[in-house]
């Protein structure tokens, strides 16, 4: 609810984040970008951890998409559930997509799809009684953390070089 009471950027962040100079990637926690589609931290998570997957066309609906962005984005959320169940140790998964603001989507008209790491027991009663989400992790260490799983899936944000000079991660395919 912060997020849709609060104050918006100007323009679309889907659109404008990855085609941002990627130097800029760690700030705005996106993980790995790729032709099609790319992966980012949600800024205002359910669990740590919590990714979006989200396609490098500005589309509100699956509908929209061709065949070849479909399936890109789809490659992409099966690999990032992959990565993300080995980097922070997830029993499970829940990966969906919030189709329209009254489906709950935050920014309806920028197609995206969540995914968030489980693990047994993970819900407690803050967010029902107090309307308040105890996070484990500052969204900060949460993305230092998994960057370098994300390294081999796409374009990776730049890291800081051992000489402070800042340099571009190694692409792996």
């Amino acid at each position: 609810m912060e997020y849709i009471r609060g104050p918006k950027e100007p323009g679309c962040i889907f659109c404008r984040y990855p085609a941002e100079d990627p130097a800029h990637y760690p700030e705005r926690y996106v993980l790995c970008v790729r032709a099609d589609a790319f992966v980012m931290l949600n800024k205002y998570p359910f669990a740590s951890g919590h990714l979006m997957v989200v396609p490098r066309r500005h589309a509100s609906d699956l509908g929209e998409l061709n065949p070849d962005e479909h399936a890109a984005l789809f490659e992409l959320v099966r690999a990032s559930a992959s990565a993300l169940k080995i980097a922070v140790n997830a029993e499970g998964v829940n990966i969906g997509i919030n189709l329209g603001a009254s489906a709950g989507a935050g920014i309806a008209e920028h197609l995206h799809v969540h995914i968030v790491p489980r693990w047994r027991g993970d819900m407690n009663f803050m967010p029902v009684i107090a309307d308040l989400r105890v996070m484990p992790e500052a969204l900060d260490a949460t993305f230092r953390r998994l960057a370098p799983y994300f390294r081999p899936l796409g374009d990776a944000p730049v890291e800081a070089a051992p000489s402070g000079r800042r340099r571009p991660s190694r692409k792996v395919r």
